[in-house]
């Protein structure tokens, strides 16, 4: 049985949402503390999924094993990414998270082999290889003075948020056979809103919330939007038809997405060799996506 294309828009699209405000949060970072930025983010989102928490009339109610199952898809998922992200980006450039980021297609498919049981096949496998071997060549390839926007810790801190998120396609490939995408998507996201309360009411005390832009403000509700709710809801929607390995090389479209945004809304350089890079990306997409024979 064939996998529906719209499961593979659906994981493409939200990656590269995913990857968009990675890039993005670099402007945001500048204007919010850490803790705050994440607060706001969740609570917003919080208002706009309000309606999907409810039990659909055919699902079955949640168990012990599936509320666990939520809360580890929302703490390492959603609160640590989050943080590990925000803080690796603010210390480090959008393209320089791509170059990490990419690392995602990797980890994903040994995490589903490791605790899902999946097989790799050789496309996908083949799939894996082109999307990291792309994205050494934008590492190798990174301009001159691009060195000195990094820093270990930055790089460190974005390697948690690869792993992070690794294992948060790999729960949500064992939530979306009993819990709808939408829902999902906002359970998800009351617990990371928990998570994070304490830490941002300690920084919203004391900042200067009139002083952001309106600018700033609509970039926020963007990120608010795109990461809680609709990035959730398209990954949980494609990833219920498509086994957690092959859905992990659509994670490549995280990387080239933020490192487009580095390029064309930041300012960083870009040369002939990062866009061959990506182009290999895009070809791991091609080759896990090919249907399996029968």
């Amino acid at each position: 049985m064939r996998t529906p294309w719209t499961a593979y828009a659906s994981l493409a699209a939200s990656m590269a949402l995913v990857g968009s405000y990675v890039g993005l949060s670099k402007l945001l970072v500048l204007v919010f503390p850490i803790f705050l930025l994440a607060w706001l983010r969740f609570g917003i989102a919080a208002v706009a999924m309000a309606h999907w928490v409810r039990r659909d009339g055919d699902e079955a109610p949640l168990n012990a094993h599936d509320r666990w199952l939520l809360f580890w898809e929302s703490f390492l998922g959603n609160f640590l990414f989050s943080i590990c992200m925000l803080f690796g980006v603010a210390r480090s450039s959008a393209l320089a998270a791509g170059v990490i980021m990419a690392a995602l297609p990797a980890v994903v498919a040994l995490m589903s082999w490791a605790f899902l049981r999946e097989r790799i096949t050789a496309p996908v496998l083949a799939g894996i290889g082109c999307a990291v071997a792309g994205i050494a060549l934008v590492s190798a390839s990174k301009p001159a003075g691009g060195a000195a926007d990094s820093s270990l810790i930055g790089n460190l801190l974005l390697v948690g948020a690869v792993c992070c998120e690794a294992s948060y396609v790999v729960i949500g490939k064992r939530l979306t056979g009993k819990v709808s995408a939408k829902r999902i998507s906002a359970l998800v996201n009351l617990w990371g809103l928990a998570l994070v309360t304490p830490f941002g009411l300690w920084q919203a005390f004391g900042f200067d919330f009139g002083g952001v832009a309106p600018g700033h403000w609509a970039l926020l509700l963007f990120y608010s939007l795109a990461a809680s709710m609709v990035a959730v809801w398209l990954w949980m929607t494609g990833l219920k038809h498509v086994p957690a390995a092959s859905a992990g090389v659509f994670t490549v479209m995280l990387p080239v997405s933020a490192a487009a945004v580095g390029v064309l809304l930041l300012g960083e350089r870009f040369s002939l060799a990062q866009a061959a890079a990506f182009g290999l990306a895009l070809a791991g997409v091609v080759l896990a996506t090919r249907p399996a024979r029968a």
